[in-house]
């Protein structure tokens, strides 16, 4: 049976329509306003309060805390400073991804890791002979993602102090009132936006805090269905939707190599000097000139759209909130992939998409023909290979100096 996170307090009775989701085992709010895209609309345009405390969170420290985090995922640890963050994969011995994350560094020897999936067994497992603790804080950590152009304002007017330094993947602590936290400036939008982390005891404080401090910048509480668009505009895969982990594969199809996965293959670091899992059959996989398939972007042309409604007496219609469901995508007659995560972009005005398509189709500017159905009836209409992110403002990545000190 789902549970409420330790928000649920405040986002229970926001969730008025009961639209509820399960997310590893606790209720998340698919929508609180009677529109996903009036949430939609303040990541975008204002800032928004998403729950994402069902995050499964480890903390890993001790003596070999490096060497562990650096043996598991595939980015150099040696490089990672205390005060950042990496968003990384992790892979087991065939090369084959278990799973994405993010591992902060809070201290020298420790961290802070992330995962979409359980990975406790898989870390302890990797641990062995090494002098490392591992601790499972999944539910004693929360975590509220603060996201959007004007979530900076709201942190600020929370915490009484600035943020404009802290650059794109870092993270220190801080105070909202009395409450200890830590930031990141991260997130799953591909806005502006950060990431505050607090003992789950104090959430409810916590979130009543940033309502109060965001009260003036028009702050609302975001659900799953707005967060969809937003993150497949911003180019950021889903498990179980983009890709498989590998531990629930039934077959090699569903089994993906980082270098599948558009930024998760440049996060690949063969220069590191350690021996990381799955790192042979990782170079054996590029000596042979990459694996067969690739994610790309895809926008698809709208007055073929148009017109496929058109010839049924319809107006285009398009469901408001971002598809799951795989699409046929097709070649010179033969199917070359799928589409994965398909949407209408509110900010782009486009119908876009993440696919997986054979390589030799993943060259910027190919076409390729997606399934479209229309009154039960299946036609294909063109789509073309486009740069990932879709969306991906300035503001984003962009620094502040600090205010000199009166």
């Amino acid at each position: 049976m789902s549970v409420g996170t330790a928000f649920y307090p405040r986002t229970a009775p926001l969730n008025t329509k009961l639209q509820w989701r399960e997310w590893s085992g606790y209720l998340a709010a698919s929508a609180y306003a009677d529109s996903h895209e009036i949430e939609y609309n303040a990541i975008r345009e204002a800032a928004a309060l998403i729950d994402v405390s069902p995050l499964y969170k480890y903390l890993v420290s001790g003596p070999d805390a490096t060497r562990l985090v650096d043996r598991v995922i595939t980015r150099d640890a040696s490089k990672l400073a205390v005060g950042r963050v990496y968003y990384t994969s992790w892979c087991n011995e065939d090369g084959w991804v278990v799973d994405d994350g993010t591992v902060a560094r809070l201290e020298e020897q420790t961290y802070r890791w992330t995962a979409a999936d359980p990975s406790l067994r898989w870390l302890r497992m990797n641990a062995r002979g090494l002098e490392v603790e591992i601790e499972d804080v999944s539910e004693r950590i929360s975590a509220l993602a603060v996201q959007g152009p004007l979530s900076r304002d709201v942190l600020e007017a929370a915490t009484e102090t600035s943020w404009g330094d802290l650059k794109y993947f870092g993270r220190r602590a801080a105070q909202v009132g009395s409450i200890p936290v830590d930031v990141s400036r991260t997130g799953y939008t591909g806005d502006l936006g950060y990431e505050v982390w607090v003992e789950s005891a104090q959430a409810v404080e916590l979130w009543d805090a940033l309502v109060r401090a965001g009260s003036s910048y028009g702050i609302r509480p975001a659900g799953m269905l707005a967060l969809d668009i937003a993150r497949i505009e911003a180019g950021l895969i889903l498990i179980e939707v983009d890709f498989d982990s590998v531990r629930r594969a039934l077959i090699p199809e569903q089994s993906y190599s980082p270098f599948e996965l558009g930024v998760l293959g440049r996060f690949v670091d063969f220069e590191k000097p350690v021996e990381f899992v799955g790192r042979r059959a990782l170079e054996r996989e590029q000596r042979r000139g990459g694996p067969p398939r690739r994610l790309v972007g895809l926008e698809l042309d709208w007055e073929p759209l148009e017109e496929l409604y058109s010839a049924k007496g319809l107006t285009p219609t398009l469901e408001p909130a971002a598809s799951r469901v795989p699409v046929p995508l097709y070649a010179r007659g033969r199917q070359i992939g799928k589409a994965t995560s398909t949407t209408w972009s509110p900010t782009l005005k486009k119908v876009v998409a993440l696919a997986s398509v054979a390589a030799d189709q993943s060259t910027l500017g190919t076409r390729i023909d997606v399934e479209w159905t229309v009154e039960a009836r299946r036609s294909r209409i063109a789509g073309t290979v486009v740069e990932l992110p879709f969306f991906n403002p300035t503001r984003k990545t962009s620094t502040v100096a600090r205010s000199p000190a009166p």
